[in-house]
């Protein structure tokens, strides 16, 4: 009885100092918010601990509370939801039940979890897969892409390409009654990094050149080539998504070897010979000035660590690595940001990299915003901010797909 006293006390402590944990000034439901940040990162503890008395890995701990999440393929009077699999990679389809005079959009999404958890089947995906399908009266079709560490760089990006190229396939487009000129892709957060990564792929492929109209981008991870730009430094402990737990889940995606981790922590992760890559992420040229603040710019160190990972440096990992010719083609392209989020530079590098290319781009920026916040739209993870995150991200395909 006593160690499960102490247990519930340790754990009661720990929990009301997370609780009290500040959170930026203009967030609305401050209190929901540091609920689920405090869960977030009892979490984090919880894994590490787990991890280092050998009980369970720490991206294990993640994932296995996924599982607590997942739906059903249920149908409903308007959407008929469907599990199947294109080839051997697990998808969740979403199909207007109504007849339609025309061919419907497609619309594949792609979730986020840092590569290591998460699933187009978790509450908050499927009830925002739904709307959408419903809202935009259009096929949706979720991709169940393997994770790390099992499954490392490029696996997951590889499943995703592989499953959009199948679906457009024109016997594929004609089964579903898809329009093949309306074809979107919509990834948040990590799911936004293999967004943007398979859209450059898929526009520099001559067989698929063009086939995309739309991408869609929210609060997207678009590299990890510097861990410390302002937005990094101004969240390094959250809400939400906080520095320590988001390059240790990143990192998994490469490699479970810990020091590079702890080369990624200090920003000294980055391969003698990469310098030349620094000028697609150099903030200082590509942050508007009010997110520069006082921050001065600095390099990532090179050269030190010692085992090599060609990873590092591939675009297929960090999409802003492409060049400018690379970006002029790519297709019409939706990115949301959120002020207080660790990664919310990475998007607003990107917005200008793309308008300097010439792409048309549509960019909305929440200034009470949080990270993840469109998974929080069910009881009782439940944020009003998420709802109109999702209004925003559906009104810009009513008008663009």
């Amino acid at each position: 009885m006593g160690y499960k006293t102490l247990c519930f006390g340790f754990s009661c402590v720990l929990f009301a100092y997370c609780v009290y944990s500040p959170v930026p000034e203009n967030i609305e439901e401050p209190w929901k918010v540091r609920f689920m940040d405090a869960l977030i990162k009892v979490t984090s503890l919880v894994a590490t601990l787990f991890e280092n008395i050998g009980l369970m890995k720490y991206g294990e701990v993640f994932s296995t509370l996924t599982t607590v999440h997942l739906t059903k393929p249920i149908s409903d009077e308007n959407i008929t939801v469907i599990d199947t699999n294109f080839r051997d990679i697990p998808v969740r389809l979403y199909l207007p039940k109504k007849k339609s005079k025309r061919q419907r959009p497609a619309i594949f999404f792609l979730h986020g979890g840092v590569f290591v958890f998460g699933s187009c089947k978790i509450s908050g995906s499927d009830d925002l897969n739904r709307w959408t399908a419903n809202k935009l009266d259009a096929v949706v079709v979720g991709i169940e892409y393997r994770l790390a560490p099992q499954y490392q760089f490029p696996v997951a990006l590889e499943d995703c390409v592989f499953v959009i190229k199948f679906f457009l396939q024109d016997k594929v487009l004609a089964e579903y009654g898809v329009d093949p000129t309306r074809i979107c892709i919509v990834g948040e957060s990590s799911g936004g990094t293999l967004t943007a990564i398979v859209t450059q792929l898929l526009q520099n492929d001559p067989e698929f050149k063009d086939r995309i109209k739309a991408q869609v981008l929210i609060y997207p991870l678009l590299q990890i080539i510097n861990s410390y730009l302002p937005s990094h430094r101004e969240y390094e402990h959250g809400p939400i998504l906080f520095r320590k737990m988001a390059i240790k889940l990143v990192a998994l995606y490469v490699s479970e070897d810990t020091a590079l981790l702890q080369a990624a922590l200090r920003n000294e992760h980055m391969p003698e010979g990469s310098r030349h890559l620094f000028k697609f992420v150099n903030w200082s040229d590509f942050l508007p000035e009010k997110y520069k603040k006082n921050h001065v710019y600095t390099e990532p160190i090179l050269g030190k660590l010692n085992a090599s990972y060609p990873e590092l440096v591939d675009s297929r990992l960090s999409p802003l690595l492409v060049n400018d010719s690379q970006l002029q083609s790519l297709p019409l392209t939706y990115i949301l940001t959120c002020e207080h989020d660790f990664i919310r530079d990475d998007g607003l590098i990107y917005v200008t990299r793309l308008r300097n290319a010439g792409v048309r781009v549509t960019h909305d920026h929440i200034e009470e915003g949080i990270h993840g916040a469109m998974s929080f739209t069910r009881a009782p993870f439940f944020l009003h901010l998420g709802l109109r995150i999702r209004d925003k991200y559906i009104s810009w395909l009513e008008e663009n797909l």
